[in-house]
């Protein structure tokens, strides 16, 4: 079944909107997971705007399900991850002015640097993944730089207007996840996601993880963090088994035929 990665950045953003140390985003991971997150996903963002140095020491000290940090490629960043050794890093495209990260990573433009930070991550065992655009070329590029994994990018997904947009932008997506398997590419996505839209996703899109925050942060709020979380799981579940039976009805017709 497709794993849920919770990204827990929000916990943290609450906290820094005061500078104290309350709510504490690693007692939310260990919640989490309780609630059944296969992931715990925080960015570690060059200006600290919510994830901080200490939440990521300690997360790796505390949480034994699999760590993946999302970070830029600036060294002081990347000599952090070395140090803490999440099981997977996810590269993303950073800007100081974005409220969140804001489109896929331009891989091609950026590889030499892209692949002097796989080079050392893979040296010391840690997976690595690149946020993308489900763009052929970035794709290839991905592939070329030395990357296990993509995790395409579902903003466009989950900010679409109507069905129409929605549908064309998963057959973008569907093509993606197809010519990255094809290359030998683990497919992950996110981004947007949330408990209105992840069960288009999950019955058209045969990917690893999916990668979920904001949404589950906010029905957080209201129900907690680990049934928050359970909620989301049993969506996906719900969802895949929907696909798998769809699957097995396709293929007992083609067999009567």
């Amino acid at each position: 079944m497709i794993q849920l990665g919770l990204n827990i950045d929000h916990i943290a953003t609450i906290r820094q909107a005061r500078r104290t140390f309350e709510p504490d985003p690693v007692t939310a991971a260990s919640l989490a997971v309780l609630g059944g997150a296969d992931i715990i996903t925080v960015h570690l963002r060059e200006d600290r705007r919510h994830i901080q140095d200490r939440d990521v020491r300690l997360l790796r000290e505390t949480i034994f399900t699999k760590l993946n940090l999302e970070m830029s490629t600036a060294q002081e960043i990347i000599d952090i991850a070395m140090k803490t050794k999440p099981e997977q890093v996810t590269l993303v495209p950073e800007k100081r002015q974005e409220i969140t990260t804001e489109g896929g990573l331009d891989v091609i433009s950026q590889k030499k640097t892209i692949m002097d930070a796989i080079k050392r991550f893979k040296d010391a065992g840690i997976l690595v993944s690149l946020f993308i655009d489900p763009e052929e070329n970035q794709i290839a590029a991905s592939k070329d730089a030395g990357a296990q994994y993509i995790e395409l990018h579902t903003g466009n997904y989950a900010n679409a207007k109507d069905m129409a947009t929605r549908n064309k932008i998963i057959e973008k997506l569907q093509a993606g996840v197809k010519a990255a398997q094809k290359l030998g590419l683990q497919v992950n996505a996110g981004h947007g996601l949330t408990y209105q839209n992840i069960g288009l996703l999950v019955e058209s899109l045969d990917v690893e993880e999916l990668h979920i925050g904001h949404s589950i942060v906010s029905r957080a709020v209201f129900v907690g963090i680990q049934q928050a979380v359970s909620e989301m799981k049993e969506l996906i579940f719900k969802h895949s088994l929907k696909k798998q039976l769809a699957r097995i009805r396709l293929n007992s017709n083609h067999t009567r035929v």
